[in-house]
């Protein structure tokens, strides 16, 4: 499991989850590449249930992307979202630091 490093500190305090927060980090930091739930699980640390809750609340917010083949759903960062480039800006400079 993932420790909660001073990136992950920060980033949920300005997000308020580290679930959103580590999924954010993830997508955010591997633009055009998409993962499948069970490899953001594995990627992030976090169980089954803050990743499908945040998947589908950063998928409402048009955060996200998902695309659905006829076994698995993926989701990638969404680079149209206007939230795009300041998350990115914001989790590069904190995970620099």
């Amino acid at each position: 499991m993932k420790t909660k490093s001073e990136p992950d500190k920060v980033l949920s305090k300005i997000f308020g989850s580290i679930s959103r927060a580590r999924i954010l980090e993830l997508l955010c930091t591997n633009l055009g590449r998409s993962f499948y739930q069970r490899e953001i699980m594995f990627e992030t640390g976090l169980s089954l249930q803050p990743v499908q809750r945040e998947l589908i609340n950063l998928s409402e917010l048009g955060i996200i992307e998902k695309k659905e083949t006829k076994n698995r759903a993926y989701y990638q960062i969404n680079p149209k979202s206007p939230f795009f480039k300041p998350l990115r800006e914001m989790i590069g400079s904190i995970s620099e630091a």
